[in-house]
């Protein structure tokens, strides 16, 4: 057992006062001086709900704000998903000024997630400022136009109601009989302006607008509003106009208070300052697309574009999405468990019928109730059946969802979240796979194939399903021991466990099946579960690391059809394998080849997945929390020489603070939120010093390999650093160089 003497107290914290925050974030903001003519490189703002992508009306002299909502969907589920579910494009606003537009100077400012700036024309100019609210679903543009400009206009185009999968130019033919919903009719009442849309499926969703006048002052106010099945949401839009019509400046009040807390929950430094603005940049979008009490964020958030993809998808995107949230100390985002936990009756109809009382599944792609639509409730339609070439039998997807409600749990160590979310559906997803397995000749179980997103291919043994079935079997043992529960299953999970058919594996690395080799570029690593996200099969296992080397290598030895996420994956995966600057190689590869320039990303459509999960692969790098072990500073870079990390969030409920200092680990400090067992690895170099903030030793002891296990009850702190050394316990930016913003400058 190991002590200390009693230091002097620990002045611990981030700089702390709003301006040394604005000046920090303001190095992240995206800047615009040439007008942006897309999606993939205009501001964007958003609260979970309502969000707009603002960029140059094709064709026109006018700028484009657009407005969507991620509640606004179809209600027709005879045509599935993809048509009769699909998200829904709502309209947008054109603002067109008298002259011609010359130029642009904008700026995205993220600490008070506000884009503001000028349009210069041939006859004056407009200043703007403009927000979402970050608690309403109104947006507010502020103009101040000059005296040759007093008469700019605005102007609302409703959209036709129909599933933007439907576009041509994606070649997706609708179901017969499906046609679009009935144009919106415009209305007035007094000075507020409605566009109603109703749905054929019944409901409606209104835009409400109007626009003050105060001086020479000009302000659109804009509200989006949803119901189904009844019809009241125009009256919804009505009531959050009036609430929002306030001077811009008190309206912006709450909203800043919000943004400011959000931000201050966590904080990460590094020298690469490019990747710094863009992972602020990723913090300020996923706080833009996600609530928890929002839907779940579909393919492209709430910033609906013409797409193949108007849905959410659950073999991959939405697990991406969710990711940062954990360490980044930002669970208030968390849809994911609340929507499974809310529509689990929906998880259970969508399973084959014979199997319903004790099964859950998930489609590969869903409304915001989690609902697939066509076939739903029919003979395995939505989830697929094992062994079963229709529909194509990808049952793995609920399961990998509730890997995040798992990390939701470890993250905060909330026991309703195990008691009451993950154990129940955990229970139910696996037990939809033991219907399945068969014994062999071999004596081991095995499954009949199934479908591995997105290589294909049906294979038997699928190494995806496999890596979630060992997943799951161990975590409902782990959990129903945590919980005192006396599952009578408790007997099959050990046995799968126990008789489990080992990975397929060949001379390449792991395959995609039994019989089913990785043998073409594939952008998807569902093969790889095992190694990441689960950690099944480990770095630090000896035995599997040159098959965990081939595998990555041969996976991303395929140029063709690699994408974004491909990237991210490999970086998360060599951060494992303690290689920073091939992890950093990587979300290099990923900024060069598929990163535009307001930091979104696009496939065949606009996709938000990608930049997302990058930001988790260089959590990653910084700090890894898996098997019971905090890795402090795992994966940097020799490059950089310094990092800074601030009540970064941890498994086991920990809040960690670290610091980077000339190519070492300076200090460290870590506080328990739930008492569960502490286990750093540090990298400090000698000696260590344990002590709480107040100077006082801590009880603590060196493990087998280095270790430290720190005695820690809830509520209580551990600050770690060499013995002689007297480092600055407070954090802020570290030295990095100036790069151009992100946006077009």
């Amino acid at each position: 057992m190991g002590t200390a003497q009693a230091e002097p107290a620990v002045p611990l914290g981030v700089f702390g006062d709003e301006r040394g925050w604005a000046d920090f974030l303001a190095m992240s903001d995206l800047r615009w001086r040439r007008l942006p003519k897309t999606w993939y490189e205009g501001p964007f703002l958003g609260n979970g709900f309502l969000g707009s992508g603002i960029y140059a009306e094709p064709g026109a002299n006018a700028v484009r704000f657009n407005v969507q909502h991620s509640q606004v969907q179809d209600h027709r589920p005879e045509f599935g998903s993809l048509f009769g579910l699909a998200r829904l494009p709502i309209g947008y606003f054109t603002l067109e000024p008298v002259g011609a537009i010359t130029g642009i100077d904008w700026r995205l400012d993220l600490w008070n997630a506000e884009l503001s700036g000028t349009i210069t024309t041939t006859a004056g100019g407009l200043s703007l400022r403009a927000i979402i609210h970050s608690g309403q679903s109104v947006l507010a543009v502020e103009v101040r136009p000059t005296e040759g400009e007093r008469d700019f206009r605005w102007v609302f185009h409703p959209a036709e109601a129909v599933s933007p999968r439907t576009d041509p130019k994606f070649g997706k033919p609708p179901p017969a009989g499906y046609v679009a919903n009935p144009p919106a009719t415009l209305e007035s009442s007094g000075d507020r302006r409605l566009a109603v849309q109703a749905l054929l499926g019944g409901g409606e969703h209104v835009t409400a607008w109007r626009e003050t006048v105060r001086g020479s002052t000009r302000t659109l106010y804009t509200a989006v509003a949803w119901s189904h099945p009844a019809r009241t949401a125009a009256g919804a839009a009505l009531r959050m106009l009036a609430e929002a019509s306030r001077p811009f400046d008190r309206l912006a009040d709450g909203h800043r208070r919000w943004w400011h807390d959000y931000y201050r929950r966590s904080f990460l430094s590094i020298p690469d300052r490019r990747l710094q603005a863009f992972y602020w940049i990723q913090l300020y979008k996923v706080a833009a697309a996600a609530r928890r009490e929002a839907p779940v964020m579909a393919t492209c958030g709430p910033w609906l574009e013409p797409t193949p993809w108007p849905a959410t998808w659950w073999n991959l995107n939405v697990q991406l999405e969710y990711w940062l949230i954990h360490g980044s100390n930002h669970l208030e985002l968390d849809a994911v468990t609340r929507a499974l936990d809310e529509f689990r009756q929906n998880l259970r109809d969508q399973v084959s019928a014979p199997y319903r009382a004790d099964s859950y599944g998930i489609p590969r792609t869903t409304d915001m109730r989690l609902l697939n639509g066509a076939g739903s409730g029919t003979s395995g339609f939505a989830v697929g059946i094992p062994g079963q070439e229709s529909p194509t039998p990808e049952v793995g997807n609920l399961t990998w969802a509730l890997h995040n409600v798992w990390l939701s749990y470890r993250h905060t160590m909330d026991p309703r979240i195990l008691r009451d979310v993950l154990f129940p559906l955990l229970r139910g997803a696996i037990g939809y796979y033991l219907h399945f397995l068969a014994p062999g000749m071999d004596g081991k179980l095995h499954l009949p194939f199934t479908f591995s997103p997105e290589y294909g291919v049906n294979a038997p043994d699928c190494t995806y399903d496999l890596a979630l079935l060992r997943w799951g079997c161990r975590t409902l043992l782990d959990s129903a021991n945590l919980l005192r529960i006396d599952d009578p299953l408790a007997k099959r999970w050990r046995e799968v466990l126990a008789k489990l058919v080992d990975y397929p594996v060949d001379a390449n690395g792991y395959m995609i099946g039994a019989g089913v080799p990785f043998a073409k570029s594939h952008r998807h690593y569902s093969h790889l579960l095992q190694v990441y996200p689960l950690y099944e099969i480990t770095w630090e296992q000896p035995e599997h690391r040159r098959l965990i080397e081939t595998s990555l290598g041969h996976w991303v030895g395929f140029e063709g059809a690699l994408q974004g996420y491909t990237f991210t994956g490999a970086a998360s995966m060599s951060a494992q394998m303690l290689r920073g600057d091939k992890a950093a190689f990587y979300l290099d590869e990923l900024q060069r080849r598929f990163i535009q320039p307001n930091t979104m990303y696009k496939e065949s459509g606009p996709v938000i997945e990608t930049p997302l999960s990058a930001a988790q692969s260089l959590h990653d790098m910084l700090c890894q929390s898996w098997g019971g072990v905090i890795r402090v500073f795992p994966a940097v870079p020799p490059s950089w020489e310094s990092a800074a990390l601030h009540d970064f969030r941890t498994e086991g409920a920990f809040l960690l603070s670290a610091s980077r200092e000339g190519g070492r680990t300076r200090w460290v400090r870590v506080r328990s939120e739930s008492g569960a067992r502490c286990v750093l690895r540090t990298g400090i170099e000698g000696e260590p010093v344990v002590r709480d903030r107040w100077g006082r030793p801590k009880r603590w002891r060196l493990l087998p390999g280095g270790d430290l296990e720190i005695e820690l009850r809830r509520g209580e702190e551990a600050v770690v650093h060499r013995k002689g050394d007297r480092p600055d316990f407070r954090l802020g930016p570290v030295p990095g160089s100036p790069v151009p913003p992100w946006g077009l400058p």
